[in-house]
């Protein structure tokens, strides 16, 4: 060997030790491979670049900044609602297949994310039993389609760069349909045993205070608080009712479930930041201060100590006017707020939940003077029901040209991308602050690993020691041993960083045993896909253990059995479905 090649040796298990062993992130780790592969000569400029510009990760990138559109639009909602009816395993089933089916076509992060809200909201059952079958229902969906998931996209660029066939839009649908069949089988199974985290609702835990008006020619008008299903809406308490009676102006407190809603009410809401949306959704409620709130992104102002809007309230301030952005909700600490939402006296440390306009912000409104701390939140209002359904259509057009050839992917999520900066649906700010420059880094630095390894004949070598190591087993065996070691550093890293190691090992292993690689491809793929037993293999494990209180214990009690049921899926029917033909 040269010393060019242990030199590359020397980077792999540097970067493989770094990857496991300590808590550098994952793209700082291939981004700095990436540029001693260029300093030592072992890449050219051009071949560094078009690491970093390859046709897939463009794609994958394009693909995670339209799920910024896709996130506001009313389609989650919508499942969110289908959630409350039915026995648990009815709403298993129904959340199983609506979250297969929505990460089949989207990235399934903004999924999980985007559900975590209409899941909370559920008012049948406790959120802890949903937010783990949902999540792991994103990463079994995610397999679907070729797009489902990123690491779908990582692979096929490894494919591209190897000169392999790339995967076509459903190549792995075969597999996953088992697959996803598999992983209902077993939710069926444990349903009964699915954790019970959440402690009871206390209303004092509930900070903001919000405001909502019954609309004339209201649907609410005449029934009861109860039957209008404003009783009991998880996390949003109504905490008071203001009625003018006779022309006097009368508070309703404590409201009863049999109070009949009338035109004019002003019902007044004990809530959390999830709320705005919650009341978004109910058809007949006007929140305070109401304009076209249609998709844009929501802001939290405190007000300082030396701002003009101490001791006066956001009607007298001429809130909207001056600051161009709408108050719709307040909090203070956890003080119980009375009163109308637009007369109550604000106070230095009250923080503001603000949809704001395009000329917040300006200098001439000296916000540093008003306020401690202006801070973007990760929530935005939904989009109207009208450009819900145009930005939804537009996204299947996308898909459907380039299932059928017509449009390449990559030009046609460019179009709806610009279209969406364009109609206003998505802002600049928001899609630099979603841009996923960690999975740029990880991808383009494993593309540039892997064409370091091919120049300086790594990969031969590999090659050929793989072939011979692996000689006379079976291969089924060896397509377990891919997918296990897969899964493994998946476990241990991230489904991205496994995918882009272990993928041109397994292109290099197929073809020193000279068969078709596209088993090993495909075990590499659905291995990447297979972190359900750590809450730290990815991160919509994460934030699902985090969101739902769950205790590790209980979290490995869940994911355990569906591991199980996915690797059973996958390692019987790839063989199936893509034999082992030589070459």
């Amino acid at each position: 060997m040269t010393l060019e090649q242990y030199w590359v040796i020397g980077m792999l298990l540097t970067l493989v030790g770094m990857l496991t062993c300590t808590r550098v992130p994952a793209s700082w780790v291939f981004a700095a491979v990436a540029l001693l592969s260029y300093v030592t000569n072992l890449l050219s400029l051009n071949e560094l670049s078009a690491s970093f510009t390859d046709s897939s990760l463009l794609t994958l990138v394009l693909l995670l900044l339209a799920s910024v559109a896709l996130e506001k639009t009313r389609l989650i909602s919508w499942v969110g609602v289908q959630l409350s009816r039915g026995g648990l395993r009815t709403v298993l089933t129904k959340l199983w297949f609506s979250t297969s089916v929505l990460s089949s076509f989207t990235a399934n992060t903004a999924v999980v994310a985007s559900l975590i809200g209409a899941i909370k909201r559920n008012q049948r059952y406790a959120p802890s039993k949903l937010m783990l079958p949902m999540a792991f229902a994103a990463t079994f969906g995610g397999t679907l389609t070729l797009i489902g998931t990123s690491t779908n996209l990582v692979v096929n660029s490894f494919l591209d760069k190897a000169g392999l066939p790339l995967l076509e839009f459903f190549s792995t649908t075969g597999v996953a349909l088992g697959v996803v069949a598999s992983g209902m089988l077993m939710l069926w199974l444990i349903a009964d045993k699915l954790p019970v985290t959440e402690k009871a609702e206390n209303v004092d835990d509930l900070p903001y205070f919000l405001e909502a008006r019954i609309a004339k020619g209201s649907i609410l008008i005449g029934k009861t608080v109860s039957d209008a299903g404003l009783r009991h809406l998880r996390k949003l308490y109504l905490a008071e009712i203001q009625r003018v009676i006779d022309g006097e102006k009368t508070t309703i407190i404590p409201v009863t479930p049999e109070e009949v809603i009338q035109q004019g009410d002003v019902l007044l809401f004990a809530g959390d930041m999830e709320s705005v949306a919650v009341l978004q959704e109910i058809d007949g409620l006007t929140l305070y201060g109401h304009h076209t709130m249609n998709g844009q992104s929501l802001a939290e102002a405190i007000i300082s100590h030396s701002s003009s809007l101490n001791g006066v309230s956001l009607k007298d301030a001429q809130f909207r006017e001056r600051f161009d952005a709408v108050v719709v909700a307040v909090r203070r600490g956890h003080e119980r707020l009375r009163g109308g939402l637009g007369t109550i006296e604000l106070q230095a440390g009250d923080a503001l939940l603000l949809v704001p306009g395009k000329g917040f912000g300006d200098a001439s409104q000296r916000l540093d003077k008003e306020f401690l701390l202006v801070n973007g939140v990760d929530s935005s209002t939904r989009l109207t029901p009208a450009r819900s359904a145009w930005v939804l259509a537009s996204f299947a057009a996308v898909i459907g040209l380039a299932m059928f050839n017509v449009l390449p992917l990559l030009k046609g999520l460019t179009l709806f991308v610009a279209g969406l900066l364009f109609t206003q649906v998505v802002t600049l700010s928001e899609l630099k602050r979603r841009f996923p420059i960690d999975i740029v880094l990880i991808v383009g630095g494993a593309l540039a690993l892997s064409e370091a390894m091919s120049n300086s004949g790594i990969s031969k070598l590999l090659a050929d020691a793989l072939s011979s190591g692996f000689s006379g087993v079976h291969l089924v065996l060896v397509l377990a041993g891919v997918y296990l070691l897969t899964l493994l550093l998946t476990e241990l890293m991230s489904n991205n960083a496994a995918a882009a190691l272990v993928c041109p090992i397994a292109i290099s292993l197929a073809q020193g045993l000279g068969i078709d690689p596209m088993p090993f491809i495909m075990a590499v793929l659905f291995g990447a896909s297979a972190s359900f037993i750590s809450p730290w293999g990815y991160q919509t494990n994460l934030l699902v253990f985090t969101v739902g209180n769950y205790r590790l214990k209980q979290y490995v009690g869940v994911g355990l059995p569906m591991a199980l049921a996915y690797s059973l899926a996958v390692l019987t029917l790839i063989p199936l479905l893509f034999p082992f033909h030589r070459l």
